[in-house]
Order: structure tokens, then sequence, then C-alpha cells
């Protein structure tokens, strides 16, 4: 489900009751963590932490008017997602988390290329999810960007 909400606020807002707090808690504990330099947006129809254009001028090389997408968190229908591309172009940093989780959650984890997802909202880990924002600052994120994707 992509949203069309224009700021974190209204994105918040439009969510079903049962979903607004963990998407506040996710947007907190990422806010706390996440280093300095990285902003937060709409993007993509989701709550996002990007590399802004001041900080990265060329941008998403998908559509470089984009700020350099770097996390995202969403209530999709199914499940709520924790988007984190570090981990999909870091596999230290993947293999990290994947150690980790489990001394987070009993559940199995549900994960693709850079997205995790969590069936219900009290399954999300949220120390673990602040742990793993704070793990890559802009500009080690532009450096592993450019070196795995701008070839």
């Amino acid at each position: 489900m992509q949203s069309t909400a224009p700021t974190p606020e209204l994105y918040l807002a439009e969510l079903p009751e049962a979903r607004q707090q963990i998407m506040q808690d996710l947007r907190n504990v990422i806010l706390q963590n996440i280093p300095t330099g990285f902003e937060e947006m709409m993007g993509y129809g989701m709550l996002g932490y990007a590399v802004p254009h001041t900080l990265y001028p060329a941008g998403y090389h998908c559509d470089p008017k984009q700020p350099l997408p770097f996390m995202g968190i969403a209530s999709q229908k199914n499940h709520i997602a924790v988007y984190h591309m570090g981990m999909y172009a870091d596999e230290s940093l993947l293999n990290w988390f994947q150690e980790e989780f489990p001394k987070h959650s009993d559940r199995k984890l549900d994960m693709g290329k850079s997205c995790i997802r969590f069936k219900k909202p009290e399954h999300v880990p949220l120390a673990l999810i602040g742990e793993l924002a704070s793990k890559m600052t802009p500009l080690e994120w532009i450096e592993l960007y450019t070196r795995t994707f701008r070839r």
C-alpha cells in the first residue's frame, strides 16, 4: 500500500489504528539512532531516511531527482516492513543482523534483499532496528553505494 501522504506525520495519521503506535515507535527509534546527515522524508510511498542532495548531489541512480535512499519503514497490507539498503550492499552488515536477530526475537527472520517483514507489531525488535539504523553514516553509505551500484 503506497501512500501519497506528503509528510511523515500525515503518513502516520492515515494508518489503521492498530499500526499507528508501532510505526511511531519505529520512527522514533530510527530518529534516535540514525547518524546525523540522513534526512527523514516521504519516498516511494513510505517513510524514508535518505542522503540529501546537499551531501550527494548525484541522487539515486534509478531516479537522480530523488535523494539517495538508505532506510524506509512501511505499513503494508499483511506486514510491517523495514527496508535497509546498507544490508543489501554490505554482506558483513547483513551477517551481523542475521546473527543478532535471534537474540531479539523468537520468530523466524522473514527477509528479502533489503526488506525485513514483521507480521505483527509486537514482533518488531525495536532495539535491534535502532542499532541497525546506527551502523552506517551517510558518508559510509555514499562510499559503499558508489562502489557497489555506480560502477
